[in-house]
């Protein structure tokens, strides 16, 4: 499995997370600021609010998962993914090589 690109940097999604937090007090609500942002960088309000969101909880305002708990966890199901394999595969050739044991002829 190849790890593809995300479709916005950091570079982009850092400044315009900055810009919904400093700006919020000035709409009704975080969502109309988020929208008012994504608008002006082009990409989807959805997506600028999933920014916000981790943003809140790798600064520790919102519960859940920070991002390199989220990156812990995914390489640790990645590695528990390639074990479960490894050991199937362990499994089947074990399998095998104690059927054609029972399939020998004795001397």
């Amino acid at each position: 499995m190849t790890k593809t690109n995300p479709k916005y940097s950091p570079e982009v999604r850092e400044p315009s997370v900055r810009m919904v937090l400093e700006h919020q007090n000035e709409h009704p609500s975080q969502w109309a600021a988020i929208e008012s942002v994504a608008g002006k960088i082009g990409c989807s309000a959805q997506t600028l609010c999933n920014w916000v969101r981790q943003a809140e909880r790798d600064q520790g305002k919102r519960d859940g998962l920070n991002t390199v708990e989220r990156n812990r966890l995914k390489e640790l199901e990645r590695e528990n993914r390639e074990l479960r394999r490894a050991n199937e595969i362990l499994r089947k050739a074990s399998a095998f090589f104690a059927q054609a044991e029972l399939d020998r002829r004795p001397r």
